[in-house]
């Protein structure tokens, strides 16, 4: 993508019109007008109207460019594309419905069966499934009632209670961590999917046609590694919102996407994992010039904002170096005059692979004279 300036269609300083205007005025009139003469008032207030109305045509005529129009108006650009917005997505996991013991019958669970953790939040079946006779469960996948993130984050086991009940289910539990709710997709990510659009009018052979198909399964993805480890062979690695790793709901909704007969070449064996975690730890120790010595607390809690900060820039894109230059320099900008790093140390990675935090120690090590 080639990085343009900024435009500006329009002048739209309130102070640039005016000096315009009245100058023109003195200039036609003959005469210079005085700070409290009644025209120089009147041109004045026209002048404010007239830099109002340029910032509105500048806003306008923004709205037609991709890189600045919002909301609506960008909703307007992606259907010239054929691409729309994704909208609310509900939170998924995986329960397991379970019985007493083996029945010698199928036992079913229809379609809309509720479990729930507690406080009205609900999970609901999407279609009907059936213990088979002689099996004592079934793992099914479940979908949050209500939309966005509010179904996120539910751990191993906490659904755990049924709400419709059924003849012989003797217990229910979520058996992976509630995943995938997220609002309306935001002008940034839908912005960049119309960007790729043109990858849809050829099957998804090539590596941005793949990244702009599985981008089209949730907006919570924020990158994807498209590689071919041999011949023939397609691996997807999508990474979501925050640096985190997809639940295995999600990648199966990209599967689904770029594994369909109208988006993959007939040759192509398509596989989506998560990508491939690389941990590492934080360990530093930072000193303050002895001449900030009042502002030592500001700069404590800014050095803070700014270790967070390169967390979460480190995660932010698959593929990116642990590099302790970054946090350094992020470190020294928040005010600190020296750092010590024993870790993180740099670290190559591979296109598949983030790198994600474990332990973080930030020590204060007292004043230095410069």
């Amino acid at each position: 993508m080639l990085t343009l300036p900024n435009i500006d269609f329009t002048e739209k300083s309130a102070a640039d019109v005016e000096a315009e205007i009245i100058a023109k005025y003195e200039q036609k009139a003959g005469r210079i007008l005085a700070k409290g003469d009644p025209v120089r008032l009147f041109l004045e207030a026209v002048a404010a109207v007239i830099a109002q109305q340029r910032v509105f045509i500048d806003f306008s005529a923004k709205q037609n460019l991709l890189a600045y129009s919002t909301g609506t108006y960008l909703d307007h650009l992606g259907d010239r594309q054929g691409v729309a917005r994704l909208p609310e997505q509900s939170a998924m996991t995986t329960v397991r419905f379970s019985l007493p013991m083996a029945q010698p019958f199928p036992v079913s669970i229809p379609q809309g069966t509720r479990v729930t953790p507690g406080d009205g939040l609900f999970f609901a079946t999407q279609k009907a499934h059936e213990i088979s006779s002689g099996e004592t469960s079934i793992e099914v996948v479940v979908t949050c009632v209500q939309s966005g993130s509010i179904g996120n984050n539910f751990a191993i086991g906490q659904i755990n209670k049924l709400v419709d009940p059924l003849p012989y289910i003797a217990k229910v539990e979520n058996v992976t961590p509630s995943a995938g709710g997220v609002d309306e997709e935001t002008d940034d990510n839908f912005r960049l999917r119309i960007r790729q659009a043109m990858e849809k009018y050829s099957v998804a052979g090539p590596r941005l046609a793949y990244d702009f198909w599985a981008r089209t399964a949730h907006q919570g993805i924020i990158d994807v590694s498209v590689r071919s480890p041999a011949a023939g062979e397609v691996e997807i690695r999508p990474l979501m919102e925050g640096g985190e790793l997809p639940s295995s709901e999600i990648l199966d909704a990209v599967l689904k996407i770029c594994s369909a007969d109208d988006v993959r070449p007939l040759t192509d064996r398509v596989s989506v994992l998560a990508p491939e975690r690389v941990a590492y730890s934080i360990d530093i120790t930072y000193f303050i010039d002895r001449v900030e010595a009042i502002s030592i607390s500001a700069i404590q809690a800014q050095v803070a904002t700014a270790v967070g900060e390169y967390i979460a820039w480190q995660k932010a894109k698959l593929g990116r170096d642990i590099n302790p230059s970054a946090l350094i320099k992020r470190v020294m900008d928040a005010g600190a005059k020296r750092v010590s790093v024993t870790s993180p140390v740099y670290t190559a990675l591979e296109s598949w692979q983030i790198a994600q935090e474990d332990s973080v120690t930030v020590n204060y090590g007292g004043l230095e004279d410069g």
